[in-house]
């Protein structure tokens, strides 16, 4: 039985000139043309211009109403023709129309120029955003991509499994959510922060290659990058598997979905530039570098072991070399010596190198010829290059990482149509907490450490363990690692952060167990979808391609949650709110 809406997208109708057509959509636009009315009519696939030889047709419709139409496909006037939309060249003469649903005469904005409208106005009338051809197709790409990044993991012999959304809090690093039970009084389920633990007993099951497009929840604030509360992981998981086979894998999805969706930007070759973490810190310092910038930090601390000047006495002393900006405006310096300054250092030293290889600048005269020479070695200095020194006790690595950028961006040094990926590997298994005065975990706490038991003859902050990062563009793109299958080796990790044998037996009692059961070794990653979305969109906010988002603060403003709950649903959940 035929449609009584519609027998034609807008996309099919270029060919069908002279044919009679019903089509169905939204009302864009009504024109009237010195008492000619045309209407533009748009559906999931385009517009076309709608016009009736009796203008009484379209009395009484409004904007964005839902209607259907019946008429003739015909071919415009050569001087009518518009070049901005596909069906240009044609329009529909009316021979019937039905407002199918009628919208308020006043809009909460113009659907076709939304996106310059404040975004909590925006979500809380999604509906008519995505109306918005541009808006739309951004969230219709987040779909384009997971479909085939689902036919790479199919070609790869991977099989797509569902895991649990209510399960057990875990201390994985972040905030839980929540749930509380009500036919099991006084406890709690909670979303799940990644599938880390069902994917390592799917191995555990025989499941050979396991993966999901995953749902994660985490009650942490939101950023550019992630939204508050969810974020999506292609999480995969493979059975006697080693490092290099997951990496193989993690290259491919990151160079055939860039390669497809990359809208022809440069990128890498696989495979990736393998950086180990100490080094990356050293050269970078950070773990998330940004390779399109050719700026590299200089240790400078022994240069100045023995210095007379005062700020660089005692502390980790870094510099930045850049050659041929010596003549840049002096405002052109203090613009980086604010920027210092806001990232919470109290301002930046730097001199400039002159033609005679002397220095210009304050710090000069606190410097020895010994300290002179060594630098122009050390931070390989030419005539016109400046030197900028990060000089801090704790905080000079990432001080430094955040000047290399900001010079990046003020040198344009970062080649924006480049996607330039590298894997960081070599994570140390732990780092010291000052605030909790003990070691803690660096990253996954399920992660094989290198050397297995025999790890643990080193000091903590030596052992290093099999988990890598996937960074692009100084983004973390994928956090992944050879997980650890063995009790005795689990036992080990966690009593060096304070766990014993019944806290882990509490905690973890399925992996607990699982693992006496012949656990075989497996190793597995999760590239974050938002955050690849972002950089193929070029978005600063990964909001966008999401069908409906929260807005920055965790609040969703279509939905208006979170919202109270009735005093019978909080009985029965055995719940009672506390005064604030």
């Amino acid at each position: 039985m035929a449609n009584k809406y519609r027998n034609h997208y807008i996309n099919e109708l270029n060919n069908l000139i002279g044919s009679e057509v019903r089509i169905a959509g939204f009302v864009e636009n009504i024109r009237d043309h010195g008492g000619v009315i045309f209407v533009d009519v748009r559906d999931f696939t385009g517009i076309i211009q709608v016009v009736s030889n009796d203008d009484s047709i379209f009395d009484g419709i409004t904007r964005e109403s839902s209607i259907t139409i019946s008429g003739t496909i015909r071919e415009r006037n050569e001087d009518d023709y518009n070049d901005r939309i596909e069906t240009g060249k044609i329009e529909l003469l009316v021979s019937s129309l039905e407002v199918l649903g009628k919208a308020k005469n006043v809009l909460p904005f113009e659907v076709q120029t939304s996106t310059n409208v404040n975004e909590e106005v925006r979500l809380k009338y999604r509906y008519l955003d995505m109306r918005n051809p541009k808006v739309l197709n951004n969230i219709l790409f987040r779909t384009k991509v997971y479909d085939f990044m689902r036919s790479l993991m199919k070609e790869e012999g991977f099989t797509e499994i569902s895991t649990p959304i209510l399960t057990a809090s875990s201390p994985e690093g972040a905030r839980d959510f929540i749930v509380p039970s009500r036919k099991f009084h006084g406890k709690f389920y909670a979303l799940p922060q990644a599938p880390q633990q069902f994917k390592q007993l799917l191995m555990c099951g025989g499941v050979d290659k396991y993966f999901q497009i995953a749902p994660c929840f985490r009650d942490e604030d939101a950023r550019n990058d992630r939204v508050y509360g969810e974020f999506y992981q292609l999480d995969f998981e493979m059975a006697f598997a080693e490092e290099d086979d997951v990496i193989r894998v993690g290259e491919k999805i990151f160079s055939e979905v860039f390669k497809k969706f990359g809208n022809g930007k440069k990128l890498s070759s696989t495979p990736f530039e393998r950086i180990s973490y100490r080094e990356s810190m050293r050269r970078f310092g950070t773990d998330k570098p940004d390779l399109r910038n050719p700026l590299e930090l200089i240790d400078l601390t022994d240069v100045f072991e023995e210095t007379t000047f005062r700020p660089f006495k005692g502390v980790t002393v870094l510099g930045i070399t850049v050659e041929d900006i010596a003549s840049k405006s002096n405002s052109w310096f203090n613009e980086l010596v604010d920027f210092a300054k806001d990232i919470g250092m109290p301002g930046i030293g730097y001199f400039k190198v002159n033609d005679d290889m002397s220095f210009a600048g304050p710090i000069d005269k606190f410097l020895s010829e010994d300290e002179r020479e060594d630098l122009i070695k050390v931070g390989n200095l030419k005539p016109g290059s400046v030197i900028f020194f990060i000089a801090d006790r704790s905080n000079a690595y990432d001080y430094a990482s955040k000047i290399r950028d900001e010079l990046g961006r003020k040198l344009e040094l970062i080649n924006k149509d480049e996607f330039k990926f590298c894997i960081i590997n070599d994570f140390p298994m732990y780092e010291f907490s000052k605030e909790e005065d003990k070691y803690v975990f660096m990253h996954n706490p399920f992660s094989m450490p290198k050397g297995g038991l025999d790890a643990f003859s080193k000091s903590p902050e030596d052992i290093l363990a099999y988990q890598f990062d996937f960074v692009c563009n100084g983004i973390e793109m994928a956090s992944g690692a050879v997980r650890n299958h063995d009790i005795e080796v689990m036992k080990k990790a966690f009593d060096v952060v304070g766990y014993d044998e019944s806290e882990i037996e509490k905690r973890f009692k399925a992996l607990y167990e699982a693992f006496k059961y012949g656990a075989p070794p497996h190793a597995g990653m999760a590239p974050g979808i938002d955050r690849m979305l972002m950089l193929l969109l070029d978005s600063d906010s990964i909001r966008e391609t999401i069908a409906f988002p929260l807005n920055a603060n965790g609040g969703d403003n279509l939905m208006q949650a979170p919202s109270e709950i009735s005093e019978l649903q909080l009985r029965e959940a055995h719940i009672k709110v506390r005064d604030k």
